[in-house]
């Protein structure tokens, strides 16, 4: 058993028969009132998410997770495939078990897997940042710095993001997976090479172009 203070996002709980997986955990002190918690939390089997308020020393069961690394491969309907790196199997995850995940899902991404007791899936956790293409937005704005207003952006997955006024179509950014919020656009690895490894250049230069890096 658990506190409801000691509930952190991630973590998964049994209650009346359901698996709870917690999406968000807030601290909330209402005027003179007594401390609540507040959550967003997600029914593992059904998807349906529901805002709850918790006293603090409720207690949850708490479920034990085992987490295993996993390559997103593809979507195909409201079925999404992962494949786990280290023995190559791949399972199969509905839309509804993901929720909202499903617009930070970009192909070869690295995700951890979350498995119960009894091997059953529960869910994915995604890495912090995803790297996205911008699908539409509106023009660029001359002049416009990051500091200034923004603008909506709808990313090649239909996630739609704000975004700072310069950004423009086609544009690669890095998106945070916790709040679905820009943190910077994405920028290209450069290589510096030393005097001593120039006869390897050409091999390098190659596998440079291969992996869409620049170098100096």
């Amino acid at each position: 058993m658990v506190q409801a203070i000691n509930l952190k996002k991630g973590m998964i709980f049994s209650q009346d028969g359901k698996l709870i997986k917690v999406l968000k955990a807030n601290h909330h002190k209402p005027g003179k009132g007594n401390t609540v918690m507040q959550m967003d939390l997600r029914d593992v089997k059904s998807g349906a998410v529901v805002h709850k308020t918790m006293r603090p020393t409720e207690k949850v069961d708490l479920v034990e997770v085992t987490k295993k690394k996993a390559q997103y491969l593809y979507g195909e309907g409201d079925t999404y495939t992962f494949m786990d790196t280290d023995t190559y199997d791949q399972y199969e995850v509905s839309a509804d078990q993901l929720g909202d995940d499903v617009k930070f899902l970009m192909p070869n991404i690295m995700v951890d897997m979350d498995f119960t007791d009894d091997n059953k899936i529960i869910g994915i956790e995604l890495p912090s940042t995803v790297e996205m293409t911008v699908k539409e937005t509106q023009p660029e704005i001359k002049g416009a710095t990051v500091a200034g207003g923004g603008k909506p952006a709808t990313m090649e997955t239909g996630l739609v993001v704000q975004v700072p006024d310069f950004i423009k179509n086609g544009e690669k950014l890095i998106i945070g997976t916790e709040n679905g919020d820009y943190k910077s656009p994405f920028s290209v690895p450069i290589i510096s090479f030393s005097p001593f490894l120039i006869k390897d250049k050409k091999i390098i230069l190659n596998l440079c172009i291969s992996w869409g890096l620049f170098f100096v």
